[in-house]
């Protein structure tokens, strides 16, 4: 089971070695370095474009992107974790829906893939009126990525960071938060939610962030479960799930849909009424996918309220079980989950686990569980053990820390 990142030494060593490679790429040394966390959703998922409200925490693992500016008037963005691809345009033509290089120097990750979420963000500033300067780029990307732990908001955040400090533009957390959902949205052609990227964006260490979609409101709420003997293991199932093949869409739809037939704009409306007249307006849809698609909806914006009002109370026992009853929700009603995910939250649950639930956009990717300290390696054992049994790739699993959100980094090197 890998360790979190060891606070300042991991992050020293890592700049370093960044502000290395982009000496090494560009003969100079980057001018800004920034970076931003994934994130792990505690509870609350497919609800923040539903209107709902949502509860995810940032982890240790984060994207850095380090910039200078250039004077060939172009944007040439370079990853460590591509190491043999660079991708170029201009930025006069960037435009939403690109699926190629302007400048044809596009490689087969390129344009339509890692480095759009880069391009992607300096198109939205554009859009605000930023005017972004050439500039030189390089991602050096820490969150795994297929894992849905949001690995393309961290990029998009760091990223947005990096290229405001460079074009000198003055933009509050949440407006950049804001930015880099618009380049996912518009750009790239996710049509997420805005929970990633505030949280990659405005949380803070050792809390987690109640944000509310419908009114943009957010809380920090503490997040003490090491002080209370508590962790949450992550598990990546190592089955990656890919958001632009339909399905996230189609989960989109089919709750507009519900919205719509219900006369409200979002499902959170349905959800403010309560448990007995919700489940009474959800009971005459008469589309049964529509009606449990909107009855997960509904019912997690619920748990997301209880969910918090065991944190601020301290009892574990009844977060662990709004976790357990959110994954069963997107098993049978919301069908975001898979075989992977499904044999890992059983696992841990047997193995002692309070609650697990998958987390993320679901259809692979990872698994939350909330476990005394104590259970924590033997609970990831017996996942890697109920993954063997069943033939599955090996899993990968670590404690998720609480950290804070996007930040400038020391230039060190």
């Amino acid at each position: 089971m890998s360790a979190p990142e060891s606070g300042l030494t991991a992050a020293a060593k890592g700049n370093i070695e960044l502000v290395e490679t982009f000496r090494a790429e560009f003969d100079r040394s980057p001018s800004v370095l920034w970076s931003a966390p994934g994130r792990v959703n505690l509870i609350g998922e497919h609800v923040d474009y539903n209107g709902g409200r949502v509860l995810p925490f940032a982890i240790q693992h984060r994207c850095y992107v380090a910039a200078a500016g250039t004077s060939d008037g172009t944007v040439t963005i370079r990853s460590r974790q591509f190491p043999d691809e660079t991708v170029r345009a201009a930025i006069a033509d960037l435009k939403p829906g690109g699926s190629a290089d302007p400048l044809g120097t596009r490689q087969p990750q390129g344009f339509g893939g890692w480095a759009s979420y880069v391009f992607g963000v300096i198109w939205a500033l554009g859009q605000v009126g930023v005017n972004v300067p050439p500039l030189d780029v390089i991602v050096d990307g820490r969150v795994p990525v297929g894992a849905g732990l949001s690995s393309s908001a961290a990029l998009e955040c760091a990223a947005v960071g990096a290229i405001c400090e460079m074009a000198e533009a003055d933009i509050d957390g949440p407006q950049r938060a804001a930015i880099a959902q618009w380049a996912e949205n518009d750009f790239v052609g996710v049509p997420c939610g805005l929970m990633d990227q505030m949280a990659s964006t405005c949380a803070h260490a050792d809390h987690a962030l109640l944000f509310d979609t419908y009114d943009q409101h957010s809380e920090q709420i503490p997040l003490a479960a090491s002080v209370a003997g508590y962790e949450f293991l992550v598990i990546d199932t190592g089955a990656a799930h890919g958001l632009v093949d339909g399905e996230y869409a189609r989960r989109r739809t089919a709750c507009e849909d519900a919205a719509r037939l219900l006369g409200v704009r979002f499902l959170r409306e349905i959800a403010d009424r309560g448990p007995d007249e919700s489940d009474a307006l959800l009971s005459g849809i008469g589309d049964t996918v529509l009606r449990r698609r909107a009855s997960h909806v509904v019912s997690e914006i619920i748990r997301v309220d209880s969910a918090v009002d065991a944190l601020k109370s301290g009892d574990w026992g009844r977060l662990g079980a709004l976790m357990y009853a959110s994954h069963r929700s997107l098993r049978d009603d919301f069908e975001v989950s898979s075989v992977q995910l499904d044999t890992a939250v059983e696992a841990l649950l047997s193995a002692g686990a309070l609650g697990a639930r998958l987390t993320g956009a679901g259809f692979g990717g990872s698994v939350v569980a909330l476990l005394e300290a104590s259970r924590v390696e033997s609970a990831a054992g017996a996942v890697t053990a109920s993954f063997a049994a069943a033939g599955f790739v090996a899993p990968a699993a670590c404690v998720a820390v609480a950290s804070q959100g996007a930040r400038r980094e020391i230039l060190d090197g």
